[in-house]
């Protein structure tokens, strides 16, 4: 049988009980942790000893995440160096000078020179520079539409919307539930925009986490005995400028930076962030 492409292949063998006996939250961080090498499949008490054997030689030997990473941010360096960067800046709407090519991320300046160094006025990290590099090659520079889509709905997003999900979403929401200062800090820190509520939401955000790439966090308030809700949505061009992979590496980046920022202030517990 072919390698599983994905952690959603493995996830749709287990018996979704959410038993934690393995030792992870939920049955989908076990499809992910056994996708990614860290978990074998028979450590699912609930799976049969035949079924692990029947899948057993459907794992191709997986380097560490770390290096896959840092070995794709290579390849994408490695064609920066090679592109005209004064072209691509007239393409996406960034400003070249020098020998730079720079835009805004969340309000900061955000650069590569054509070596495919990168300069920041904020933290380098790899959830926002390989998307930063994407674009900056591949990305078309629509502008954007108005329309605004779930990630779900989004190309090749349906499959990956239960990780998203639990990776960004979720994250945010209990942050949003607990540091009631998120929304205010968003638009002060990060150039947000407090626009109208959008599909019945409390809160509307927008932010832009890159040039012609708005998105926008809708917040919903526990009310009458129904929980709080926390959804994303993206401006249906991104499209045409990002693929599912950076749109996801954003979401989860910025739930870990939302987390992070209400650590700081003291309204989460450490045990939050895994």
């Amino acid at each position: 049988m072919p390698p599983f492409k994905n952690a959603m292949e493995i996830f749709q063998l287990l018996d979704k009980s959410n038993c934690r006996e393995c030792g992870e939250k939920t049955c989908l961080a076990f499809a992910g942790a056994v996708f990614t090498g860290h978990k074998q499949l028979d450590q699912c008490p609930k799976l049969s000893p035949e079924t692990c054997a029947r899948f057993r030689g459907n794992f191709e030997k997986r380097q560490p995440l770390e290096q896959e990473r840092d070995e794709y941010m290579q390849r994408l360096q490695e064609k920066i160096v090679n592109t005209d960067l004064a072209a691509a800046a007239k393409r996406i709407g960034a400003h070249f000078a020098g020998d730079r090519l720079t835009v805004k991320v969340l309000g900061k300046n955000f650069s590569v020179d054509t070596r495919g160094k990168l300069h920041a006025d904020i933290h380098i990290n790899p959830w926002v520079a390989g998307p930063f590099f994407f674009y900056v090659l591949y990305g078309k520079g629509l502008p954007p539409s108005g329309n605004w889509a779930s990630f779900r709905e989004l190309k090749d997003g349906q499959e990956r919307y239960p990780l998203f999900q639990k990776r960004c979403e979720e994250p945010m929401k209990k942050v949003a539930d607990t540091y009631t200062d998120l929304f205010d800090d968003l638009v002060h820190i990060f150039s947000g925009q407090q626009v109208e509520e959008q599909f019945e939401s409390d809160i509307s955000v927008v932010l832009h986490p890159l040039p012609r790439i708005p998105m926008m966090i809708c917040y919903w308030k526990p009310e009458d005995g129904l929980a709080s809700s926390l959804n994303l949505f993206f401006d249906k061009v991104v499209d045409d400028n990002l693929d599912i992979g950076s749109v996801f590496s954003l979401g989860a980046g910025m739930a870990q930076m939302f987390e992070k920022l209400a650590l700081r202030h003291g309204f989460l517990e450490a045990a939050t962030f895994r």
